[in-house]
């Protein structure tokens, strides 16, 4: 049965949300038959699929164009976007429009965007345009340039309590569920506890209402650099060389193709 906004934040204190990333038909489908609740068409892309040092370079464009095939591998799962840097930051009319596309060209069934109480305006916009929101606090990568590093956040008393006040915003705004990233855990608790939707955690400890974890740094498929939160649930990479390699030798020494693999 699919999955939809409704049931998600239904699933708050219930049962816990998993959530994977996803950038084509191969790794969506993967995913969705697995039994995944959300599939995130994340702007990390930009780092897994094109070797970029941030998410910053994505473009709208570009989360369509992965998202479309997302969609052609997914039965189930719910689907939401990101929406890529200054896709939304300069004013809600814009806003609304990237919205609007990402949704319309795509079928997802939901963006995601970062930032708290400032952009409050816009999400209360995209939201009464028909757009369901998820929000996005803690570590940010979009503000990479800002923030210099991409080191836990919410450890001072005065950040974590911005933090806790913006969680509260998005949650009146309308937000339907709420990714914390790189956050204390004890912060992440208070957080998942005050607010009435669910929470998904990254590297925010185990209180929150849901996990979401990169589907190339969890299969072991992007080595670049492991962050504390990532668990290695397989080693696709270590797996995909060594059959490259039989492949290789196969070939070079006459084994590949056999009859078995020749039309006659």
């Amino acid at each position: 049965m699919a999955i939809t906004v409704p049931k998600i934040k239904a699933m708050k204190g219930k049962e816990k949300i998993s959530m994977i990333t996803a950038y084509d038909y191969t790794s969506a489908r993967i995913a969705d038959e697995a039994g995944i609740d959300i599939i995130l068409v994340g702007d990390s892309l930009a780092m897994v699929m094109q070797g970029k040092s941030s998410t910053i370079p994505v473009t709208v464009d570009e989360v369509i164009y992965h998202a479309k095939m997302v969609r052609q591998g997914v039965k189930n799962a719910l689907i939401v976007v990101d929406m890529p840097f200054m896709s939304y930051q300069a004013d809600y009319v814009e806003a609304v429009r990237n919205a609007g596309r990402i949704l319309k060209e795509t079928g997802c069934d939901a963006v995601k965007l970062e930032g708290g109480r400032e952009f409050v305006p816009t999400i209360n916009n995209i939201i009464a345009a028909g757009i369901p929101v998820m929000g996005h606090l803690g570590l940010t990568p979009q503000s990479i340039n800002i923030f210099g590093s991409y080191k836990a956040r919410g450890k001072e008393p005065e950040e974590a309590k911005k933090i806790k006040e913006d969680a509260k915003f998005l949650a009146e705004v309308g937000v339907f569920a709420l990714v914390l990233e790189s956050v204390p855990k004890q912060l992440a608790k208070e957080i998942t506890e005050s607010i009435s939707i669910p929470t998904i955690g990254i590297g925010a400890g185990m209180h929150t209402d849901g996990q979401v974890l990169v589907y190339h740094d969890m299969l072991g498929l992007f080595d670049d650099f492991k962050p504390k939160f990532v668990k290695r649930y397989a080693h696709l990479k270590k797996d995909a060389i060594e059959g490259i390699k039989n492949y290789i030798s196969e070939v070079k020494e006459g084994k590949f193709p056999t009859d078995e693999h020749s039309y006659d």
